[in-house]
């Protein structure tokens, strides 16, 4: 079924009291008027979503039932690809801040997202987590503090990710190891001792494993704008919601620069990984090697989805720093500059306190 008409006209859902588009608001199922205070549900927002069969999709057949054209602007700085709902104001780079350009603006089509995880917080929040976060800085420079204080610089972005489940059989071959202790005298004359020594019997084992592999997670965006960082990817997939444009309101869309076929390679590796740690679990002992794993994928399935983060940029002497915080969450994590005059009148300054100790104390004695 051809989906496109219907999201065109709800990307361009207006109020219907006053005629002002509508934004999504961030912790509910509502889009809302800024102006009037309208508010009207989203309905699809509690249906269940779909997961695609992969290998149609794989082998290019069935994509476009669930494809969607979108409209993309590309940053010529940093290279970042990101989709801009009509209701979105600001045209601006949400990696870089870089003007973009709203003529050179071209259509794309997409995979459409199957499920969303939406904004828990709205941009004020994420703002104060950040000033909270660079005022906690040591040797942080001050033009950083006062750029903390322009929320323009804090934006929420939806990133893409492809998630694949999977029922993964195994058959494996490898060794449990089982410690035993010998003991042993080291040393001579006075430095002579008894010490125990741990050893390890190693004994054939081989076995099969099998299970579901749910929701394996692999990031679908790779470009110069920027990379989020570990420490906040991190979300709660129970969260996920039927994918409904109207949650893109107010917000930046990242469009997937990883293709499905290179996100399933990633998926298959993180796959044998979870196959390994079974078949360790499985051998049992002290310890283990697994030598050989005959891995086989059954029932596959995929999605895309977009998650949240909020990303605030920021200059100093000619570089950018980008700071994120994750939308669900409110996990926070960023690169930074240091200040080299703050730390070298810091040196400056423990110098002369221990040059005046030294100098009473020479005085004393």
């Amino acid at each position: 079924m051809n989906t496109e008409p219907q999201l065109k006209s709800e990307r361009k859902k207006s109020c219907i009291n006053c005629g002002a588009e509508l934004t999504y608001a961030p912790g509910t199922d509502l889009i809302t008027c800024d102006y009037c205070g309208h508010k009207e549900v989203i309905e699809s927002a509690g249906q269940p979503f779909q997961e695609l069969e992969l290998n149609q999709y794989l082998q290019q057949m069935g994509a476009q039932s669930h494809a969607m054209e979108i409209t993309m602007l590309h940053c010529d700085n940093c290279g970042a690809n990101q989709h801009i709902e009509e209701n979105y104001k600001s045209l601006h780079c949400v990696y870089c801040t870089m003007p973009l350009i709203v003529e050179d603006a071209y259509k794309d089509e997409w995979i459409l997202p199957g499920a969303v995880v939406p904004f828990s917080f709205d941009q004020a929040k994420a703002h104060q987590i950040f000033k909270k976060w660079v005022a906690g800085l040591w040797w942080a420079p001050n033009n950083l503090q006062r750029a903390s204080l322009s929320a323009e610089n804090t934006k929420g972005l939806y990133i893409p990710y492809w998630t694949f489940d999977a029922q993964l059989d195994a058959d494996y071959r490898g060794e449990r190891g089982e410690h035993y202790y010998v003991t042993k005298t080291v040393g001579s004359g006075k430095n002579r001792r008894t010490v125990r020594e741990r050893r390890t019997r190693w004994y054939p084992a081989h076995g099969k494993v099998d299970g579901f592999v749910d929701d394996t997670l692999v990031g679908a965006s790779q470009q110069n704008g920027g990379k989020i960082p570990v420490k906040i990817a991190h979300w709660n997939l129970k969260e996920l919601k039927t994918f409904d444009t109207r949650f893109l309101a107010g917000y930046v869309t990242e469009k997937y620069t990883i293709p499905l076929k290179d996100g399933h390679l990633m998926a298959v590796d993180q796959a044998r990984q979870i196959a390994a740690s079974w078949a360790r679990r499985d051998i049992g002992g002290d310890t283990q090697r697994v030598h050989h794993i005959d891995m086989r994928l059954s029932e596959e399935t995929f999605k895309h989805i977009l998650l949240p983060v909020y990303i605030s940029s920021y200059k100093f002497n000619g570089k950018r720093y980008n700071f994120y915080v994750n939308g669900q969450t409110g996990t926070i994590h960023g690169s930074r500059p240091y200040s080299f005059w703050k730390i070298f009148l810091a040196i400056l300054g423990v110098l002369i306190v221990l040059g005046i100790l030294v100098y009473f104390y020479n005085s004393t004695y």
